[in-house]
């Protein structure tokens, strides 16, 4: 299985934006209470964990239909975007 098919890709989505919302807020709470005095270790695992459990949670949303409908775009191989560049400048000349 090569990284790309492992990638769990949520896409512009209810998942997805619950995903990084909930990442943004749980290392934020984490960062406050490290610098209002908390124990560096204690609350970077208590993140690690929230982020863990989010992601769990995003992965049964996407699963649930709140994910990505259709599959990942892949973009065009160097050969085929200069083809299709080469064709849209033939194109340009003309209809000069």
């Amino acid at each position: 299985m090569s990284a790309d098919e492992h990638h769990d890709d949520h896409g512009n989505t209810v998942s997805a934006w619950f995903l990084t919302l909930s990442w943004i807020v749980a290392w934020t709470v984490a960062a406050v209470a490290i610098i209002g005095g908390g124990d560096l270790v204690t609350w970077t695992v208590v993140a690690l964990v929230v982020s863990a459990a989010t992601a769990a949670v995003a992965g049964v949303m996407k699963k649930a239909g709140l994910g990505r409908k259709e599959p990942r775009p892949v973009p065009p191989t160097r050969e085929e975007w200069e083809a299709s560049h080469t064709a849209a400048k033939k194109d340009k000349k003309v209809a000069a």
